[in-house]
């Protein structure tokens, strides 16, 4: 039986708590200030509790179940992280304090850093970008202003983006003023060296790149699209979102990248979805160090706070673009990828080890069940295409019905170069037990599209929620609880 919302439990006189009696004189608020009419509902604190607890059951996140949702790297976030980011000296700092009073703070940064330039390979890196989005616009910013310097600002009006990259690398180039020019991908799903050849001008400020890309495989042709673009003049931004898969096996400030942001909520372990706080730092080779956001955190050799003791205190790149939000970024992450970080030490190359062992594991169970576009070693995640030939199912009626056998489904739709894509990555911190049910319910799935296909077309048939008129979903937003009208009483007869 559906349980009625907490707003149908209202009755006029329910409490759930009781105020203590004022012991400061009352004062009215100023008019306009408070509303007439304000119709919260009336219930006491057990229904409150277990309403909430209602709604949290109903939530599907990383900590209930496998999240293989390709791209945004969904690893379990280990809790000693939490602990780190809720120790008072940290939860109750303020960004206005004196440099002095927060010390602990700043030193946790600046290693931060220096573990993040040691990872990538770069020279210098900043903290400050809030989000991988706005490490990118960071980026493309920092490149800008390079050609500006070098005099070639207005001549260098490209941004060369392959077709599998993310989806913000287009957005992030036209929001900074550049044009966006596409290179296709080649039969095995590598940058297309002919066509970035014939775009390698003196109007080139520069190439994104996603590496692995979106296809979950690794650039063969990476090095020589690095130096087609470098010899034209152009520099080369990392999209560092799949570092997962990278990290203690190759740098990529070492093969060439000019800048590079990483997802700290990716790699790293912070939580995010929900709208929750994510961040986004940049590497930068020695050319372009000198313009990245600021301010970042340094040493000053010439104070200290106790003998022997370094000061850390904050400075300014000596051609930085400025800050690209208030203050020094979420220092909450910083924490927890701090704290990620020094609890696995040298071992980090481990973790991307098994991120790649446990995709290929997965692409081998699934290889045969569904058709695969780009059928090689994959890295941290991997694309098949959602379609059963002989049937009519797509990609989203594997996905709905993924939610009846108690998965959250892979991403759907993207890369677009694959028609009816799921790209699936279980990440390295999902069991073979938890890999092989994944595969098996697939399998499953397979088998109900040749044999009873509208289970699946009308697939979820267990969620809280069953499929809905995504047309309709999205023109008729409802935003607000409305209650069900009142059943009326029935009219006497004549």
């Amino acid at each position: 039986m559906t349980e009625p919302l907490i707003f149908e439990y209202s009755v006029p006189g329910r409490r759930g708590v009781e105020l203590p009696e004022p012991d400061v004189p009352e004062t009215p608020l100023p008019e306009g200030f408070q509303r007439a009419d304000l119709p919260l509902p009336e219930v006491s604190e057990v229904d409150v509790v277990r309403h909430f607890l209602r709604l949290s059951q109903m939530n599907y996140g990383v900590d209930k179940g496998f999240y293989p949702l390709g791209s945004c790297t969904m690893k379990y976030n280990p809790k000693i992280n939490e602990e780190m980011a809720r120790l008072p000296g940290f939860a109750h700092l303020h960004p206005y304090q004196d440099p002095e009073t927060v010390q602990g703070a700043l030193a946790l940064m600046y290693h931060l850093q220096e573990f993040l330039k040691e990872i990538g390979g770069f020279a210098a890196v900043s903290l400050q970008p809030a989000a991988g989005s706005q490490g990118e616009l960071a980026g493309i910013l920092m490149i800008r202003a390079y050609h500006r310097d070098r005099g070639e600002g207005k001549k260098r009006i490209k941004m060369l983006i392959p077709d599998s990259a993310h989806g913000t690398n287009p957005a992030s180039s036209a929001m900074a003023g550049l044009q966006v020019v596409n290179i296709p991908s080649d039969r095995r799903g590598n940058i297309d060296l002919d066509a970035l050849r014939k775009e390698c001008d003196e109007t080139v400020a520069g190439l994104m790149i996603t590496n692995p890309n979106t296809l979950g495989l690794f650039d063969e042709n990476l090095l020589e699209a690095i130096d087609l673009v470098h010899r034209c003049g152009g520099l080369i931004y990392g999209d560092g979102a799949n570092m997962n898969a990278l990290m203690g096996i190759c740098k990529p400030g070492a093969m060439g990248f000019d800048v590079m942001h990483y997802n700290l909520h990716k790699t790293f372990s912070t939580p995010h979805g929900g709208g929750g706080p994510g961040a986004g730092p940049i590497g930068a080779s020695e050319r372009l160090a000198p313009y990245l956001p600021g301010p970042i955190v340094a040493i000053d050799r010439e104070r200290t706070v106790r003998p022997d003791e370094p000061f850390y205190t904050f400075v300014w790149p000596e051609r930085s673009i400025g800050r690209v939000r208030a203050f020094h970024g979420h220092f909450g992450v910083f924490v927890r990828a701090y704290t990620y970080i020094r609890m696995h030490g040298p071992r980090l190359r481990e973790v991307s080890e098994a991120a790649v062992l446990n995709a290929n594991y997965l692409l081998a169970r699934l290889r045969g069940i569904y058709p695969v576009p780009y059928d090689r070693l994959c890295k941290h995640e991997f694309v098949i295409m959602g379609k059963i030939p002989g049937t009519p199912i797509r990609a989203l009626d594997i996905s709905k019905r993924l939610m009846d056998y108690g998965f959250h489904p892979p991403t759907n739709y993207f890369p677009l170069i694959v028609p009816e894509a799921l790209m699936i990555e279980p990440t390295e911190t999902e069991s073979k037990a938890t890999l092989d049910a994944f595969a098996e319910a697939m399998r499953r799935i397979a088998e109900e599209a040749r044999e009873d296909p509208e289970r699946l077309q009308q697939a979820p048939h267990t969620t809280p929620v069953r499929r809905l008129d995504e047309a309709r979903a999205a023109r008729s937003l409802v935003l607000r609880y409305a209650p069900a009208p009142a059943p009326q009483p029935a009219s006497e007869p004549r």
